[in-house]
């Protein structure tokens, strides 16, 4: 979110509630190319007329926000979707699913698992065990590997595929003990192994381990939907911003991708979208949503918002990642950023991708003080920016590539 300005300097960092000036993009007949010449001879080499793109052309843009993007999963689906409900644990005792085609085999484990307390269900199939798990969201599954029609190995993919599903351990029960069969039972999420004839002890040992490191990953999972509650609701303070955290995450996720980056860093910038802003909310509403220029005193308040977010979000080993983002999103290349006054590459580079996305969507979003810019015009303006030594030289030209890219398919 582009944070407001004392005065008017034609920058992006523009007063949210204020009415500064509009910022000019000029298209000098003589001058129809830009080129930026700042950081150690970097030159951007970007001719304006290739910002020019047809209304026949936007409308089939990549960045639409309706896209569905093959990152989607990265995002947790309660910041879309209704929280799913939480059982407690300590009021009732774990539902084990037990999966085998065998009768013999099945009736065992059950009886095992029942003398220790645990409401167990049953299923033949892997098809039926698919089902029961959506429908009854057992805390373990005794898998079987060898099924007919769905084995195992294809129970367990799909049941850690789901969203609402993925933390439930599996346990495959086998008489396989070749090594090939348990990479495979690993590569599709399998949490533990036990071959046939299972040990009772063993069985119960296991099966109450993983059941409590469940409950381990369900409070984390819990406390990270919490965070993203927490910065919809700082989202919500300030009705001018509109659906900003939605559209970081969706182009954070596919300028990731055209950068190539890990899974693990696309991640970071889909949560990021969310999170960024999240320390606004030890932000008093006098500052946040003030009405015209903020005082040197407001100011130095507001800046303090990315220190707050970043201890929000610290105690959380899930958030490391996400953290540069949240505390050096508001650095510039040369230095004069805050809050850590970080230059060139001393500034996280996933806190300069995170950043560029942000000050694109923030120019081409209407606000109450300013229109709507084109893609174009944003990227003029964001490149005088990186003239003025505001941004990377190198990953400005890269996402100025990419928004041409987007727009012209």
């Amino acid at each position: 979110m582009i944070e407001r300005s004392r005065k008017h300097t034609g920058s992006t960092e523009q007063n949210l509630s204020g009415s500064p000036a509009p910022i000019q993009v000029n298209d000098n007949s003589s001058n129809h190319h830009l080129k930026v010449q700042k950081i150690d001879n970097y030159s951007l080499d970007i001719s304006k007329e290739d910002f020019m793109v047809t209304k026949s052309q936007k409308s089939n843009s990549l960045l639409n926000t309706n896209l569905n993007s093959d990152y989607d999963g990265l995002i947790p689906k309660t910041i879309n979707t209704a929280t799913f409900p939480v059982r407690s644990f300590d009021s009732d005792p774990p539902k084990v699913l037990v999966v085998d085609d065998h009768t013999a085999s099945r009736m065992t484990a059950v009886a095992l698992l029942s003398l220790e307390g645990y409401t167990v269900i049953e299923a033949e199939s892997g098809y039926i065990a698919v089902e029961m798990v959506k429908q009854q969201q057992p805390d373990l599954v005794l898998l079987d590997v060898m099924m007919p029609g769905m084995d195992g190995f294809e129970v367990c993919q799909l049941i850690k595929q789901e969203e609402n599903t993925r933390l439930i351990p599996v346990i495959f029960i086998t008489a396989l003990n070749d090594r090939r069969s348990r990479i495979q039972g690993i590569e599709v999420g399998a949490d533990d192994f036990l071959s046939k004839p299972f040990d009772r002890v063993e069985l119960v040992a296991r099966v109450k381990s993983l059941v409590r490191q469940k409950r381990l990953n369900e409070d984390l999972d819990h406390a990270e939907q919490a965070l993203f509650s927490i910065a919809r609701a700082v989202e919500s303070r300030d009705p001018n911003t509109g659906d900003h955290c939605e559209r970081l995450a969706k182009i954070g996720q596919i300028f990731g991708e055209y950068l190539n980056l890990p899974r693990c860093q696309i991640r970071d910038l889909g949560w990021g979208g969310y999170l960024h802003d999240i320390g606004k909310v030890g932000i008093p509403d006098a500052v946040l949503l003030k009405q015209g220029e903020l005082t040197p005193e407001d100011w130095e308040i507001m800046k303090q918002h990315v220190m707050i977010g970043e201890k929000i979000c610290q105690p959380l080993r899930s958030m490391q990642g996400v953290i540069p983002i949240i505390r050096h999103h508001h650095e510039r290349w040369d230095g004069s950023g805050y809050p850590d006054g970080l230059k060139g590459n001393e500034i996280p580079y996933i806190a300069q991708v995170f950043q560029i996305i942000d000050i694109y969507d923030a120019l081409t979003s209407e606000r109450p003080y300013k229109k709507a810019f084109t893609p174009e015009e944003a990227l003029c303006i964001m490149l005088d920016e990186t003239d003025s030594g505001w941004r990377n030289p190198e990953l400005m030209q890269q996402f100025a590539e990419f928004i041409l890219s987007c727009e012209s398919h």
